[in-house]
This record gives C-alpha cells, sequence and structure tokens, in this order.
C-alpha cells in the first residue's frame, strides 16, 4: 500500500528538541494546510460536529528504526523496551497518531479550507496522511492500564523559571505554550545530569535555558534570524 499525502501541518516547532512527547501536553496551536486535490470542501463536511481529530502522519526527518528495543526518554533513556510496547518515534514504519482538539475551520481564498488545531506535537512542515474524527464513547477506556505510563501524567512537571525581562521578548500568543514546553523538559535522559546550556527553537525564537537541580531557568530569549 502506498500512503497519499493530503495536507501537511505548520506549527511552532522547527526543531525536533521540544517537541512535546505526546499530543495534548502543549497548547500548541497548528494549521492544517491541505494538498490540492483534497481543498474541496466536501472532504470535511461536517468535521465542525466534532471537539477532537484523530491525525496520522509520518515522522518525515527520523533516521530508521534499528532493531526491536528502543529507549523511552521518560525511562530515563537508558532502560530497553520493545518497540510496539512504546511511543518511540522511531519504527519499522514511520507512522505517527495524534489527538488534537479542532478549534474551527477557516477559509483561504488560495489554500482553501483549513482546519486550525490545538495540542500538536509535531513538526513543522509534517505530512498528514490521514483524519478521523475522535469519538468519544468508543475512544475512551476509562480503566485501562497505561505500562510505565501510569507513573507518569500530564501533572508531572519540571518548575520553569522564565523570568519577565526575558518571557516580553516573546509575542504574548505564545508565551503560555512556552513555558508549557519547557515544563516537560525537553533534555533527553542523557543530559539530565550534565550542566550546560540549552536553546530551544520556538516560533522563530531561540528560548536559552539551563538545569537548576529540579527546575529549569531560562537565561535568555532571542529572535532567530532565518
Amino acid at each position: 500500500m502506498e500512503l497519499r499525502k493530503i495536507a501537511h501541518i505548520k506549527t511552532g516547532f522547527t526543531q525536533k528538541f521540544g517537541i512535546p512527547r505526546q499530543s495534548g501536553l502543549v497548547d500548541e496551536v497548528g494549521q492544517i494546510i491541505f494538498e490540492p486535490d483534497f481543498r474541496d470542501p466536501n472532504y470535511i463536511e461536517g468535521i465542525s460536529d466534532y471537539d477532537y481529530l484523530w491525525l496520522i502522519w509520518g515522522f518525515s526527518k527520523n533516521k530508521p528504526l534499528e532493531g526491536a528495543t528502543v529507549r523511552p526518554p521518560r525511562l530515563g533513556g537508558q532502560k530497553h523496551m520493545g518497540v510496539f510496547a512504546t511511543r518511540s518515534p522511531f519504527r519499522p514504519n514511520n507512522i505517527g497518531l495524534s489527538s488534537v482538539k479542532l478549534l474551527r475551520v477557516e477559509q483561504d481564498e488560495k489554500l482553501g479550507p483549513i482546519l486550525l488545531v490545538s495540542g500538536v506535537d509535531m513538526l513543522d512542515g509534517t505530512p498528514i496522511y490521514d483524519i478521523k474524527p475522535y469519538i468519544p464513547y468508543a475512544d475512551v477506556h476509562e480503566k485501562a492500564r497505561g505500562g510505565f505510563t501510569d507513573d507518569l501524567s500530564k501533572g508531572q512537571q519540571i518548575q520553569v523559571v522564565f523570568p519577565d525581562e526575558h518571557l516580553d521578548k516573546l509575542p504574548v500568543v505564545i508565551r503560555e505554550s512556552a513555558i508549557q514546553v519547557l515544563a516537560q523538559d525537553p533534555r533527553a535522559g542523557y543530559d539530565r545530569n550534565k550542566e550546560r546550556e540549552f536553546r530551544l527553537l520556538y516560533h522563530g525564537y531561540d528560548i536559552v535555558f539551563t538545569a537548576e537541580e529540579d527546575k529549569l531557568v531560562v537565561t535568555d530569549v532571542v529572535e532567530f534570524n532565518k
């Protein structure tokens, strides 16, 4: 079977570092732009009746999977687990699955209908292969076990110190989501014990931070010159 690209998404994540490890953890807003063959409004007739959507997409910048196991970052990057027991981005087929909130449908004179969604965990320009509605009665399993993730939660975040002098350098519309991205602690497991400067490129801004014990401290924000 050959997958056909139906759309791509525009986000503020222009590099892999800092992208949330799951959808819905950060209020990042993205625009789904359809390919010319799928800009007929009939393709999305009725979609506004749903609050959430499933996106099936491709990891466009990943290296091929090597071996049967991966090292999940949430386990410190040291423990091996079977790839099919994780949501690692390194897979036999580079397919991703995300649940995003549909904010609204916009109409563009040249691009046709555009879907504005939040909770995005995808690199800018990521190809989308299919869109399906999220259906609560079928998609929610209230007492399901979550493996090693049962010890994790959306509330398990690291403290972020973002001084006003630096926060004010960001556009107001992305300040809250920038803090949310940092609160997920974007550092890799093998970087957790290193004392060095980190740089997160987000919406065209370099957010510079260091780690101090159990918190991240922003030391500068610099507009990125493309």
